[in-house]
């Protein structure tokens, strides 16, 4: 087995790989949640929400059925977003206002996405082991969400038209 650093630097090429032809975001989106689902180990739902009109939605994922809308501001993917900080925490059950959208899910790592300067969407992994994601973990993950972010600001100057 690989070490920590060596995995995601295998998944970040991954990932550049996946994004290298494809210019539509939510394609991207969708690719990366898989790649990310089917990579990570003791994790039970990834994927994206998108800010829209001044909150959360629901973007492309991988796992069992998840929460539409989240204000900005509530749980841990909303406060992610509006203090536009990674957010890894290690039991949800102590996050206050934590949304449960799957009572199974025990720890949870949420990144926020920025482009020209806005939060435009959040990274969001959950995992059912308490304290799964450590500070590799972010690393890894943190990079792989500039790469995706690279590809956005690619499309905006190819397609001279808003994210989404």
């Amino acid at each position: 087995m690989t070490n920590k650093t060596e995995f995601y630097r295998d998944l970040l090429a991954q990932a550049k790989a996946l994004l290298a032809d494809e210019t539509d975001p939510i394609a991207n989106m969708a690719n990366i949640s898989a790649l990310l689902f089917n990579a990570l180990g003791q994790v039970n739902w990834v994927g994206f929400y998108r800010v829209l009109d001044g909150e959360l939605v629901l973007g492309p994922f991988q796992g069992k059925i998840a929460c539409i809308r989240i204000p900005l501001g509530v749980g841990v993917c909303g406060t992610a977003a509006q203090t536009v900080t990674t957010l890894r925490i290690d039991d949800v059950h102590q996050f206050d206002g934590h949304i449960a959208c799957d009572a199974a899910s025990n720890s949870e790592i949420v990144i926020p996405v920025q482009l020209k300067g806005d939060t435009i969407a959040v990274l969001d992994i959950d995992s059912t082991r308490f304290e799964r994601f450590d500070q590799e973990d972010q690393n890894g993950l943190e990079s792989i969400v500039k790469v995706f972010t690279q590809s956005l600001i690619v499309r905006e100057q190819d397609l001279e038209r808003p994210f989404i």
